[in-house]
């Protein structure tokens, strides 16, 4: 596995792998890698024949509220799974090769990233859509991996890149969660167990909402309503959002639709915050 640090070596390699004929994943992340991450760089793997995995702490997708200095940071443990996992190539610039001191230009999405984190958290797509744009100039992947937890972020980066004529695939991987049923986050490592059971009502509340779909329950009230009252019954758990959405354009449904219904939500456990997300 090889470890670049340069854009300008970045894309020398590219340039000679597409020469090659070969096909080119992206794995994007922000470092503190988990299970999630683990299972897109093995599907990456499987599709693509070479698998670049970046890692850079972006600070555009923080909020003013937000501290990047309270990021978790485990470089080494990383290089680790990245290697492990089957990466080809780390991407790991530094800060000021990206976002260089005076950087004033942006790539904004105005409409799927309006909604839902969008309204918690102004700002934080046009972060996302700004780095993914120089991401997409700088490894130019065939493919691009996202975690189905994050389902809105692969939304907003699907339509950008529509919509601004990149030619890449987004392919979302399936939530990796872990025995007792949260879903593999950054975040996880910092509960403490008091907090982790908390942390639970929002894969209850999900899991519940879902079989009352399967069911045949089609009122997003109804199924909304119970999804909140269950993470309601949890003392440290704070509601952000709770919303059933079109899965692609992440806009608000009057009614469960099959194959298109996405119920998402969002809470602090204490001063974490965590999102999740089930298909209907």
């Amino acid at each position: 596995m090889k470890i670049i640090e340069t854009v300008s070596e970045m894309a020398a390699e590219v340039a000679a792998w597409r020469a090659a004929g070969k096909t080119l994943a992206l794995v994007p992340t922000m470092g503190a890698l988990h299970a999630g991450q683990a299972a897109m760089i093995r599907a990456a793997k499987a599709r693509a024949d070479v698998v670049v995995v970046s890692i850079f702490l972006n600070p555009l997708q923080f909020g003013p509220n937000e501290r990047i200095e309270n990021y978790p940071r485990t470089p080494v443990e990383d290089l680790a799974l990245c290697e492990t996992c089957g990466a080809d190539v780390v991407f790991s610039p530094k800060q000021e090769a990206i976002l260089p001191r005076g950087h004033a230009t942006f790539v904004s999405e105005e409409a799927t990233s309006k909604p839902l984190c969008g309204a918690s958290r102004p700002g934080h797509f046009r972060g996302v859509t700004t780095v993914m744009a120089k991401w997409f100039n700088i490894v130019r992947p065939h493919a691009v991996f996202f975690g189905q937890k994050t389902a809105q972020r692969a939304a907003v980066v699907r339509r950008m890149a529509e919509e601004l004529n990149f030619p890449v695939e987004i392919v979302v991987v399936p939530t990796v969660r872990e025995a007792d049923g949260l879903a593999a986050g950054v975040r996880n490592r910092e509960f403490t167990p008091s907090q982790r059971q908390e942390a639970l009502a929002l894969s209850n509340a999900l899991k519940r909402a879902k079989e009352m779909a399967d069911s045949g329950v089609r009122s997003t009230d109804r199924l909304i309503a119970e999804a909140t009252h269950i993470m309601g019954q949890h003392r440290r758990v704070r509601v952000i959002y709770v919303a059933i959405v079109d899965a692609q354009t992440m806009e608000t449904l009057r009614e469960v639709v099959p194959g298109r219904s996405l119920l998402a939500i969002a809470a602090w456990i204490d001063e974490v915050r965590l999102i999740d997300n089930v298909e209907l």
